[in-house]
Formats: C-alpha cells, sequence, structure tokens
C-alpha cells in the first residue's frame, strides 16, 4: 500500500476571497506564505509583506523539516508544528503526510500528553471551540457561527480522564485538537470540515487551578444531573446544526462515556475514541495474530488488565465478535476475564463479565482480591491486554506462566504514554523465548531476538477512528453500530503484512491514509446493510474518494465587497 502524492490538486479548483494583505496570511486554511504567486501577490496586496523568493509547497516542507530534525526532542517540535498548523494548514499537513510515521508521535501519541499538561502556558492563537458552562446558555450562538457551516466531523473533550494524566481541564484541548488533526493526516478529511471543541466543565485537578496561566474555567467540575443535561443540550444543538455530522468522544470518564453512548448513540452518528476506537484496534491486532496463527477467536482465553472505558470496549467488542462467530451471549462472557484495580470482577450480578464466585473456591466477599498472577495461573489465558495504565503490571512470572501454557501467546500492552505500558516488549519476547505476539499502545524500536529483528507492532488508536469517521461521513451515517465497528476491525486485520509475525501485526504507520481508506469503505458498505445510510447507486469507494483531501495550494481570486 502506497500512500497518494501529499500535493496532488483538484484540476481547475479556484477559491474566492475578499481577504487580502495581513488578513489574508493570517488565515491558516488560506494562507500559502512564500508560494503565493507573483500575481497572487499583486492581486491580494502581498508584495512587501512576504520575502521576494517564490517557493513551492515541496521547497516549504523541505525547509521546515529541515528545521525540525534540528531541534533537540519532540516537545519542541510538537510547539513548531502547532505554530506551523496555526499559520498555514495545507504546509503543516504537508509535513506530516511526507512520513506519518516519523511525525505522528510528534502530534499525537506520546508527545500529545505532554502537549495536554502544558496546553495553557503554550496557548497561542485559537482553534476550535471552547464551550464553557458558564456561557451554556449561548451555545447555539457559538456554533452558528458561518466560518463552521462545511464542519463534518467534530471531536470534543472535557478533558476529565486524559491517559496516564487524568483530569487536565481545559489543557485536554490539546486532545481534540491532536485527534482533529489526526482526521485530516491520516483520513484525509478536508482540514475546513473537522471541528476541535473543548468542553469545558471545570477541573477537580489542583495543579491546574492554582496555575496563574491556566486558561480554561478555574472551578469543581460540574458533575451529575448539571452535567448530563448540558451534554444533552450539546448533542441536541449539534445535530440541529449539522444533522449528518460525525462526533467523536475523547477523555470522557469510564461511567459518562457509558452513559453517553448508551442514552445517545442513536441520535447522532457519534463514537467514544477511548472505548471504541481502542476496540477496534485491539480486536484488528489480535485478529491479525490469530490470523497468523491459524487459530479462532471463540477458542481463546482473554484476559484484560485495566477495567476501565478502554478495557471494557474492548471486552464488549469481544463479545460482539465472539457471538458474530456463533456463540451465544453467555458463552462469548464466558471466554473473557477483566480485571479491575480491586482484582477479578467476581461475585457482581450487574456486570455481565463478573465471574461466578464457585468458579473460585478461596474467594471470599470481603477478602483478598483475586490478583492478575493468580487469574494467569488459573485460566493459563492465551490472549492478555493491558489497559491498566500500570507500568510493570506484567512481571516475568506472570508472562512465563502465561508462556508454559501457550505456545505463542498474544500479548497487549496497550496503555498510554510508554513509561505507563504494562511492560516493554524486549522482556516479553526474552521471556517467552521470542514466541510472544506484540502489540504496544505507544511506539517502540522493533527488537532482536533469537537472531531475528522483529517489528513491534503499534496498536494506535489512528488505525482506526480516521477510518471510522471517514466511512460514516462518506454515506451520511445516522449512526454508529456495533457492526461497522467489527467490519472496520475486520477490514483493519485484514492489511496485515506480509511475511508472518517479524513484521508486524498491522500495516505500517506510514501506509495509515490508504488504512482509512480501505476501513472507510468496510464501514461505510456495513452501514448501508445496517439501514443507518442510504444507498444512492454510487460504489461507497468512490463515495469515500470523494471526500479524500491531500494537502496543495489551491488557485485563488480575489472578490470584492460589494458598497451599497
Amino acid at each position: 500500500m502506497n500512500n497518494p502524492a501529499p500535493f496532488s490538486a483538484p484540476v481547475h479548483e479556484t477559491i474566492e476571497t475578499a481577504l487580502a494583505g495581513y488578513q489574508l496570511l493570517a488565515d491558516p486554511l488560506l494562507n500559502k506564505g512564500t508560494a503565493f504567486s507573483d500575481a497572487e501577490r499583486s492581486e491580494f496586496d502581498l508584495h512587501g509583506l512576504l520575502p521576494p523568493h517564490i517557493a513551492t509547497l515541496q521547497e516549504q516542507v523541505t525547509r521546515r523539516i529541515e528545521a525540525l530534525r534540528a531541534m533537540p526532542d519532540h516537545v519542541s517540535r510538537q510547539v513548531f508544528l502547532r505554530e506551523i498548523q496555526d499559520s498555514n494548514e495545507a504546509l503543516f499537513y504537508a509535513i506530516l503526510t511526507t512520513d506519518l510515521e516519523e511525525w505522528l508521535p510528534v502530534v499525537h501519541v506520546p508527545t500529545v500528553a505532554h502537549a495536554s499538561r502544558h496546553f495553557s502556558r503554550h496557548y497561542r492563537r485559537p482553534r476550535g471551540l471552547f464551550l464553557g458552562y458558564p456561557q451554556r446558555a449561548q451555545m447555539a450562538r457559538m456554533l452558528s457561527q458561518p466560518h463552521l457551516d462545511q464542519i463534518e466531523t467534530i471531536v470534543i473533550s472535557d478533558g476529565e480522564h486524559v491517559a496516564g494524566l487524568g483530569d487536565q481541564g481545559a489543557n485536554a484541548m490539546a486532545m481534540s485538537i491532536g485527534a482533529a488533526s489526526l482526521h485530516s493526516a491520516c483520513a484525509g478529511l478536508d482540514p475546513a470540515t473537522v471541528l476541535p471543541i473543548l468542553l469545558d466543565l471545570g477541573t477537580d485537578n489542583p495543579a491546574c487551578l492554582e496555575d496563574p496561566l491556566y486558561v480554561g474555567w478555574r472551578h469543581a467540575r460540574v458533575r451529575g444531573a448539571q452535567r448530563e443535561a448540558l451534554i444533552d443540550h450539546l448533542i441536541d444543538t449539534v445535530r440541529e446544526r449539522w444533522p449528518h455530522v460525525v462526533v467523536q468522544w475523547e477523555n470522557l470518564a469510564h461511567a459518562d462515556a457509558r452513559r453517553v453512548l448508551a442514552r445517545r448513540r442513536g441520535d447522532l452518528c457519534m463514537f467514544s475514541n477511548n472505548i471504541q476506537g481502542t476496540a477496534v484496534v485491539a480486536l484488528a491486532t489480535m485478529l491479525s495474530a490469530l490470523q497468523t496463527l491459524h487459530a479462532r477467536l471463540a477458542e481463546q482465553r482473554i484476559v484484560i488488565f485495566g477495567a476501565g472505558a478502554a478495557g471494557t470496549g474492548i471486552a464488549r467488542l469481544l463479545v460482539v465478535s465472539l457471538m458474530q462467530q456463533g456463540l451465544t451471549s453467555d458463552q462469548a462472557h464466558a471466554r473473557v476475564w477483566l480485571i479491575d484495580r480491586e482484582g477479578l470482577l467476581i461475585n457482581d450480578p450487574t456486570n455481565p463479565f463478573a465471574r461466578a464466585a464457585s468458579e473460585w473456591p478461596d474467594y471470599r466477599e470481603g477478602g483478598a482480591m483475586i490478583t492478575l498472577r493468580q487469574v494467569i495461573d488459573a485460566v493459563h489465558p492465551s490472549v492478555l491486554i493491558g489497559t491498566s495504565g500500570q507500568a510493570g503490571a506484567f512481571d516475568e512470572a506472570s508472562v512465563r506462566s502465561m508462556a508454559q501454557h501457550c505456545q505463542q501467546p498474544v500479548i497487549l500492552p496497550l496503555s498510554n504514554p510508554g513509561s505507563h505500558c504494562e511492560a516493554i516488549p524486549a522482556d516479553l519476547l526474552a521471556w517467552t523465548e521470542g514466541k510472544a505476539l506484540v502489540g504496544t499502545g505507544s511506539p517502540f524500536a522493533p527488537v532482536t531476538i533469537n537472531g531475528q529483528q522483529r517489528v513491534i507492532t503499534q496498536s494506535n488508536n489512528a488505525y482506526a477512528f480516521p477510518g471510522l469517521a471517514l466511512g460514516a461521513v462518506a454515506v451520511k451515517a445516522s449512526a454508529l453500530s456495533d457492526g461497522m465497528l467489527l467490519a472496520a476491525a475486520q477490514a483493519l486485520a485484514e492489511l496485515r503484512p506480509a511475511g508472518g509475525s517479524d513484521h508486524g501485526l498491522l500495516p505500517p504507520i506510514n501506509t495509515l491514509r490508504e488504512v482509512a481508506r480501505r476501513v472507510a469503505v468496510a464501514v461505510g458498505e456495513q452501514a448501508i446493510r445496517d439501514g443507518l445510510a442510504q444507498d444512492d447507486g454510487t460504489p461507497v469507494a468512490l463515495r469515500v474518494q470523494r471526500k479524500i483531501w491531500a494537502p496543495h495550494y489551491r488557485a485563488m481570486r480575489r472578490v470584492y465587497p460589494v458598497v451599497a
């Protein structure tokens, strides 16, 4: 799979604008910087505001990449790239798409965690929308601005549960901006159609509240009925403004995200990246590994360590997939063991993943919890997934115990950032004598084991959410079903690299634009089968292709306001 040429421009595309001079240079969607032609500089009063050399987009990319690579660390690069994005969107995305493997870790995981923690200090220019609780009565007015007319995809965070950091309040706008950027970089959605939103409900993080530079609302986080009413108001307002929009929720607390999906999932095409995006990529990685092993999902014993949004989301999608393969609901749930901070979920009639106390003779209500090691020793899992955020949770003794009863265990420590990963790949391969099939949430360098170099699969959500949104946008899906999630996971698993697990379980990061296209087609086709989108007779692949944008400079024509 090869990426499309990043600088190709649609034929005869011309944009008309009344902006000129500094106003034109200040608009990141229109600004070309030194690439404005001599004729455009005359037409738009730009002579004197720019140096005389007229550059191409490729020359601008080369200049910026040289500067980026000379910087000391990813944090410096992230700040610089955001400054480029705020001044010239086409250049920003042209840089990213030259080498997604190099630049995604800068603008997304893992550097985005630092960007979130320090967002207030790095804040320069407005991007997206801050919808604050004190201004809730003005929400419709804030969303009605004419420059938002083209919006088709929205990324919303309330900043309560940023992976590895917890409550970051308004600083989590960095997460919304980062995810929104990947919709354009990886799926090719026009950046003019993607909107990052920070829903500012306050924060319970003392570090934010006491920071004199904090840009958010300095108030304890709004919860309960007030929060729920505001979420409902936001969903209703968004649906009225953009009936066919796709909404991606980011960083909501587990219970809040589940409640929003349970109550409103059918009212708008929406998904939680932390729950469903993670689940799609985890399932795809697992399916790819099982295809390598010529094994069936229904035969696996799956232990998930971490029962928050991500872990529970993975477990739920696994059950849907297992039932698709013919298992009953009870049989499917019985293949999954879910462990939270209080040990194995057990003796809870309200939770379908809780195990019966009769399975564990030593269990006593109120007694010691059943640990991960105890579960591994008793269950002999073939798949072990980590979403706990607890570094080192998969210790040597536990992994060796697993490997004693499974010839090639599938181990996915998915927690981000890398410092929170349940185990590092080199250790997992060493403890299993190179037999484990490993996928991680953060990027890791290849590992040499038994004289063979192994690519470490990064089970990054960027494999899922851009394609989910692209497919839903292309067919104007009214909702996002479990069938669409399964279709995405299966399409992604089918793209596994040739040559066996040494080359990784998912396609290379640099092919993400093609991955998103393939996932989008599968999602769009499933939406039509599920009755959630109209079949207008146009092949879904063509509908998807028509939505794909590539960074380029458009021809421009100046228009002059009519004076009465």
